[in-house]
């Protein structure tokens, strides 16, 4: 018998969508299934003013279907030049929804990010002032410091600290990945949440590592051990409303992930909710699904609730995932969760 579940239709906080025949190529993956997405800004060059939020927009809402209501949610990349009343006027005017702080050098297009703190306090008290959220990559780059204690190096050296300069700034700590960014997010009363990726709610570092490098399954924030995993596994499914879903879907082509120097990133869009849904039902949650895509992350950023709905069923065959999405750029490798998924979107 075939089991049944639907829930408000969720929200992806944190999305990348690149930008022109790739964006094109892309864009459907997530409009299929969401109401709504934060599209991140480390475009090349990054977007990083207003006008750029709204040409950015304006090419996203230009490929969309006339019929599709998928909304796009801008931001601005945060830079030691923004303009902190460039920054107020296109969070009050409603083009951007938050800025994205990149450490430099932390991720896929993270060269014109942020190494020198002090240079962006006034931009960071402007949004404290006005209630921008500021969604953060929670890594350091110090060379010295290993790969897989980044986050947890970064939340003791730069987050807390400001976050205590700052304390009226409400804060995203993006794509956590370890039992310590958990704990720091709970040990916060108000103005700080985080984003879970669906990739490091199923895999862990053995899943890249063990049996041979396997490049679809790297990402950065890299994943972690398996404690951690099961760490974030709880948070997600606990139904605290600190913790909501970004995605972090980030499409490469395959010749840049299967390369000397692949790609970090996990093309998930399109197999998102079946895979949460797979993973809530493990952990005995699924009444927790939606307060996980569709409340939590509508509540922090001061978000309507849709009224529109998804709908998932259980099958008694197991999904059939394309290995590749086709794009003029060459082919896109879909994340493989590596196990049967039962669960269908059906609506």
């Amino acid at each position: 018998m075939h089991k049944t579940l639907s829930l408000p239709r969720p929200d992806d906080w944190h999305l990348h969508l690149r930008d022109g025949a790739m964006m094109a190529s892309v864009l459907a993956s997530s409009a299929d299934h969401f109401d709504r997405a934060l599209i991140m800004p480390n475009l090349v060059p990054p977007v990083v003013t207003g006008a750029e939020a709204q040409a950015y927009k304006t090419r996203i809402m230009a490929q969309l279907p006339e019929s599709s209501d998928f909304s796009p949610l801008m931001t601005l990349y945060l830079t030691e030049a923004t303009d902190p009343e460039d920054l107020a006027k296109a969070f009050q005017s409603g083009l951007i929804s938050a800025v994205k702080l990149y450490p430099a050098g932390a991720t896929t297009n993270s060269a014109s990010g942020v190494t020198d703190f002090k240079a962006v306090q006034p931009a960071l008290e402007k949004m404290a002032e006005i209630g921008c959220p500021l969604c953060v990559h929670g890594e350091v780059t110090d060379p010295a410091v290993d790969i897989f204690d980044r986050e947890m190096v970064f939340i003791d050296r730069v987050l807390d600290p400001l976050r205590r300069q700052n304390p009226n700034l409400k804060v995203v700590m993006e794509h956590i990945t370890t039992q310590q960014g958990v704990d720091y997010v709970k040990s916060s009363a108000s103005g700080l949440a985080a984003t879970i990726t669906t990739h490091h709610l199923m895999i862990n570092r053995n899943h890249i590592l063990a049996g041979g490098i396997k490049p679809h399954y790297y990402c950065l924030p890299v994943a972690k051990r398996e404690e951690h995993r099961m760490a974030l596994r709880a948070a997600a499914t606990s139904g605290d409303n600190r913790f909501f879903l970004g995605t972090d879907s980030a499409p490469h082509i395959d010749a840049a992930k299967e390369s000397a120097c692949g790609c970090a990133g996990c093309f998930t869009a399109s197999v998102t909710m079946p895979l949460l849904a797979h993973v809530f039902e493990e952990e005995n949650a699924l009444e927790a699904l939606a307060n996980f895509t569709s409340s939590n992350g509508a509540m922090f950023y001061n978000k309507p609730m849709t009224e529109k709905t998804l709908t998932l069923q259980k099958r008694s065959k197991p999904l059939q995932i394309e290995p590749h999405l086709q794009t003029p750029d060459g082919p896109v490798t879909l994340f493989d969760p590596g196990v049967p998924i039962f669960w269908h979107v059906v609506a």
